[in-house]
């Protein structure tokens, strides 16, 4: 197949208040505003853009497994056990609800979060060998 799929480029997330929304993953997540308006607001983050958008109420991008186990959508990664455990720190410390790091019972550890909205994330302790060895990152 000569034409692939390269990337995920952008992650749509619903929430109730664009303003609210989006100050908090700028000022929480260190997220960068590149553009908002009423319905939208366009940020770039952990190298990609999401957006959020505005929707209707109890709308979000948690889903259940048939075991009835919410579920995260997306998984971010960091470098090693130690930035997992400082992110985590520096979450509680900006009050981002967050949940204990968890063994899962494969490589790493890792802890979910939650935005304003109650959008569920997961963040892992294991970096992506390519991601790794494309921008030149140690451990």
């Amino acid at each position: 197949m000569i034409n692939k799929l390269l990337r995920v480029g952008t992650t749509y997330i619903p929430v109730n208040n664009v303003e609210l929304s989006s100050e908090w993953y700028v000022n929480k997540l260190s997220a960068e505003l590149s553009y908002k308006d009423e319905d939208k607001a366009i940020l770039n983050l952990a190298n990609q853009s999401f957006f959020l958008v505005k929707s209707k109420e109890n709308q979000s991008l948690n889903f259940y497994d048939c075991y009835g186990e919410e579920h995260f959508a997306i998984t971010f990664e960091v470098n090693g056990l130690n930035a997992l455990e400082e992110i985590h720190r520096a979450f509680k410390d900006k009050e981002i609800r967050v949940g204990e790091i968890e063994n899962r019972g494969h490589a790493g550890r890792n802890f979910v979060f939650f935005d304003l909205d109650g959008n569920k994330f997961d963040v892992w302790s294991e970096l992506s060998p390519i991601f790794r060895e494309k921008y030149f990152i140690n451990l």
